[in-house]
């Protein structure tokens, strides 16, 4: 029993391999015509499989044992977010709503991080002005 049931989970991962792949979470960069953008697609990849069986025994020829077993998989993917790049800018656009406070902080990180640097340079610019006209 041992190996039929080796053989039908084996049987059954390596269907899962041949559907499931990296390109399915991370997608394939998409080029806006003009060249100017490019989205790139972002999913959540979840999957399950099981096999299980059992020997019976024949009630007309006691020496043959008799398997029924089964195996069987499910894959779900969901798109989650796409991330867009244009020029030196890069936003992720989350499909999906925010579960928690923390999911929308650190949606929120990269727009933080990017209006401080702005706010910096302004305030630098504004110091070595100052500094030019004395």
């Amino acid at each position: 029993m041992n190996n039929k049931i080796e053989g039908m989970t084996e049987n059954t991962l390596e269907k899962i391999k041949e559907v499931v792949n990296a390109d399915m979470v991370i997608g394939k960069p998409i080029t806006s015509e003009g060249g100017g953008t490019v989205v790139i697609p972002v999913s959540k990849l979840s999957y399950g499989f099981a096999a299980g069986g059992s020997d019976f025994t024949s009630e007309k020829n006691k020496e043959r044992d008799l398997f029924g077993g089964g195996s069987g998989a499910g894959v779900s993917i969901t798109p989650t977010a796409f991330l867009v790049i244009s020029g030196d800018d890069v936003k992720l656009l989350q499909i999906e709503s925010f579960t928690s406070a923390i999911d929308r902080v650190i949606s929120m990180t990269p727009d933080i991080v990017e209006r401080i640097g702005k706010f910096l340079k302004k305030r630098k610019s504004k110091i070595d002005e100052k500094e030019n006209d004395k």
